[in-house]
């Protein structure tokens, strides 16, 4: 009798053991099952993704059927990213094309009104009218200047224009900007001093130097007569910095975090000629070429910007 109930213990035991193999079995062809179907379905995420990359995502290579509803969205989504890329780019050429008719056609006319303006100054005319004749003049230019800043600023901002970056000596930049000033810094008999440097930066020159002109025009028209302007530069290890200090009135704590904001005209400068924009489009200038620019003022002791380029 005992024989009899070891051997169905046994038969039992053999059996749980088959059982547990089997379940065994079972489950890892499920885990290898989904692992697998896992595999599949982010293999044809990834190629979707790759296909967007290339930009030739296509709905004919997209097969609902064998795809999960996770993956019919991201399709979804897909498809509705190109179209609003395409729009993007579409509207870009629109703005762009908008930004070069506005700048061309509103040159010639301001141009002819200088002309005009400066045939009628070398006419005898009354006091009354040669009041008119100057004021006329400067309106002119400001609003020449002032379509000129706005055009500039757009093109940054819809990405129209492209940096043309590379490795160059920063005196020479430096001095090309300087020597266009000389003439409105003795006109207030500001002393500029440009401290020679064998220093190298990553920029564009074009678009660095309009940045380093409106850092010293700024620097000009906000300091005293008898003031003085310096340049100097100092290099770390992934920066050069360029140092434009002034003897001028000099910046609150509480607005230096506002100035490069577009069209910000602080109240102790409103009778100061300007628009608001030159600061907005230096650090505008920097951030595209992988710089940035900083300030350092105390009101009464004037500033000092300080523009920051890579140096690699």
């Amino acid at each position: 009798m005992g024989s009899v109930m070891s051997g169905r213990l046994n038969d039992m035991y053999e059996l749980l053991i088959i059982i547990y193999l089997l379940l065994s079995a079972a489950a890892l062809f499920y885990a290898l099952t989904c692992r697998h179907r896992e595999k599949e379905t982010l293999q044809k995420l990834d190629n979707m993704i790759e296909a967007v990359i290339q930009g030739n995502f296509s709905v004919d290579k997209f097969d609902e059927s064998l795809l999960s509803a996770i993956e019919s969205k991201f399709s979804h989504y897909l498809r509705a990213s190109i179209i609003s890329s395409k729009n993007l780019e579409a509207e870009k050429e629109k703005i762009k094309a908008l930004i070069s008719d506005i700048s061309h056609q509103t040159k010639t006319p301001l141009s002819n009104i200088l002309v005009y303006t400066e045939l009628l100054a070398e006419h005898d005319l009354p006091q009354e009218s040669q009041i008119c004749l100057a004021e006329l003049q400067c309106q002119t230019e400001k609003l020449q200047s002032l379509i000129s800043a706005l055009v500039k600023t757009s093109r940054l901002e819809t990405g129209v224009l492209t940096f043309h970056v590379e490795k160059k000596p920063l005196f020479t930049l430096l001095e090309k900007a300087v020597s266009s000033f000389y003439l409105n810094a003795s006109s207030k008999k500001i002393t500029l001093q440009l401290e020679a440097t064998e220093e190298r930066a990553v920029f564009d020159p074009k678009w660095t130097e309009e940045a380093i002109c409106n850092l010293l025009d700024n620097a000009i028209k906000y300091s005293p007569i008898g003031g003085k302007v310096s340049i100097t530069v100092l290099a770390y290890e992934l920066f050069c910095r360029i140092d434009i200090a002034d003897t001028g009135i000099g910046i609150a704590e509480a607005e230096q975090a506002q100035i490069f904001r577009r069209f910000y005209r602080s109240e102790k400068t409103k009778d100061i000629e300007g628009v608001g924009i030159g600061l907005y489009l230096v650090r505008e200038i920097a951030s595209r070429q992988g710089g940035y620019i900083k300030v350092a003022s105390r009101p009464g002791s004037g500033s000092t910007f300080s523009l920051f380029l890579p140096r690699a």
